[in-house]
């Protein structure tokens, strides 16, 4: 051992040692194949398995190999990440029970994608017209610069200004209608991937083996002599 696996493995005996009795003896056969007794843990076998034998020298417990720095890392990350893991599946199990409760059916599913859609068509609608407003005012504002065709210098600040501003505007609602279209465009793309989940988890749904029930009229009519 270096000296750093010496410390390391040092370290570990004293957390061993609250728990070897005050008369337990500890036996185990080293890398060297050599048996070897102490009346606690052995240094030399902190790497295997160790035996604490009673008074008659039978086997009271074993201990198992202790862990280096290094390997406890990496048994804790291991840990960690399987409860992560269990962690994931049980939201996704929660998740898909939601969904399924959502929607049950496909038709369900198909009215929840118009309905987002139509909310963006509205919000379309609503922005085209108001470029509509914006292009009607443009052309006014294009008769007021035809006075100044012939001295250009003449034209008010005002104007000027009105037109720039009334660019900026059609400009942000034309960006404002393409990203309302890239919207429309996630949303279906998300619903497609829901449905894709939906369709496995409504094939595994439960079908109902219960027989029809059959009117009393029916069955007061067969039963009458």
């Amino acid at each position: 051992m270096n000296g750093r696996s010496i410390a390391a493995a040092a370290l570990l005996v004293c957390a061993w040692l609250p728990l070897a009795g005050a008369e337990g003896i500890y036996s185990c056969v080293d890398a060297k194949g050599r048996r070897l007794t102490a009346d606690r843990p052995i240094l030399d076998c902190i790497d295997r398995e160790q035996k604490e034998l009673n008074a008659d020298g039978s086997v009271k417990r074993k201990l198992p190999p202790s862990l280096t720095a290094d390997e406890r890392a990496a048994e804790e990350e291991k840990a960690r990440r399987a409860i992560e893991e269990r962690n994931r599946l049980a939201d996704e199990k929660k998740r898909n029970r939601a969904l399924v409760a959502r929607y049950p059916d496909k038709a369900t599913h198909d009215r929840e994608r118009a309905s987002a859609l139509a909310l963006v068509d509205d919000v379309i609608a609503t922005a085209t017209r108001r470029i509509r407003e914006l292009q009607a005012e443009r052309q006014r504002l294009d008769l007021d610069l035809e006075f100044y065709n012939k001295d250009p210098a003449r034209i008010p600040v005002k104007l000027k200004r009105q037109i720039e501003e009334n660019e900026q505007n059609i400009e942000a609602q034309k960006r404002f209608v393409a990203n309302q279209d890239l919207e429309k465009k996630r949303i279906n793309a998300r619903l497609d991937e829901e449905l894709v989940t939906l369709r496995q988890l409504w094939a595994q749904a439960p079908v109902s083996t219960a027989p029809a029930s059959v009117p009393a009229a029916s069955v007061a009519r067969r039963t009458r002599p």
